[in-house]
């Protein structure tokens, strides 16, 4: 079916959300739009396992970016796009996660629009909230906290700086998603804006994947506790939660199956 406002000879486009990893946690809208993709552009993180849900037709095309290390500029990703739906291609950009939580999905819209070409979001899982399911948690909680803070732990700049006095105040909860190089950092910080030092912090590598690893630390142990347990996977960081013991021990039993 032609999607409104496509002509016969430009391409669409579909910003999709792969959440987090696990191909079963994939919206069915998701689905439909694999099915229709004669590209997918895909970010670094994807799991091998969503991406064999793409359609037996679907070009993959490796787009991934990493913090501090060479990878695809930003102006060739939203070049590509323009160039594959100018040639009467549907696209799939797809984004680990949610595209629209750290995604530079902004850049990218506005890149195609520039060209006349139509595009569509599609949600999916953001990583706090799979990672938080990781840990039997919730993200608000009566009596603790009302609001929670997404963050990035750097940004184009380097690290990235924060409302610290705010977020160092007791019951304070925040997501920081890329804070593994920049844990000393962030501890750095919160504690020079007065955070107690024995705030719990959890680091969830590959939430939602078979290999998933719960890291429960303070905010004075961190960066220690988190070089001895050598993460080299995706990981999200919550200041303010710990892990429920019962869901420490799924995970581990989960891990004795795998």
């Amino acid at each position: 079916m032609q999607h409104p406002h496509e002509t016969k000879d430009t391409g669409h486009v579909d910003f999709v959300g792969a959440g987090p990893g696990d191909p079963e946690l994939l919206t069915l809208k998701a689905l439909s739009a694999f099915d229709q993709a004669d590209v997918v552009l895909h970010d670094r993180l994807i799991s091998d396992e969503v991406l064999a849900l793409a359609g037996q037709s679907a070009v993959l095309v490796d787009v991934g970016k990493a913090g501090f290390r060479p990878s695809w500029k930003q102006e060739d990703i939203d070049q590509l796009l323009v160039e594959h739906a100018l040639r009467g291609k549907r696209i799939v950009r797809l984004k680990s996660g949610d595209p629209t939580v750290f995604g530079r999905l902004d850049e990218e819209i506005e890149a195609v629009e520039a060209a006349g070409i139509s595009w569509r979001i599609v949600p999916g899982i953001t990583a706090a909230s799979a990672a938080v399911a990781g840990i039997g948690q919730s993200l608000t909680r009566r009596g603790r906290n009302s609001s929670i803070r997404f963050l990035t732990g750097h940004d184009m700049r380097g690290f990235a700086d924060h409302d610290w006095a705010a977020l160092a105040r007791i019951g304070s909860v925040a997501a920081i998603y890329m804070g593994k190089k920049s844990a000393r950092f962030i501890q750095g910080r919160l504690i020079m804006h007065g955070a107690d030092r024995a705030t719990p912090v959890t680091l969830v590598e590959n939430a939602s994947r078979p290999d998933q690893r719960i890291l429960s630390t303070t905010l004075d142990q961190l960066p220690t506790d988190l070089a001895a347990a050598e993460m080299d996977g995706p990981a999200l960081t919550f200041y303010g939660l710990a892990p429920r013991d019962a869901a420490q021990a799924v995970t581990e039993f989960n891990k004795e199956l795998a």
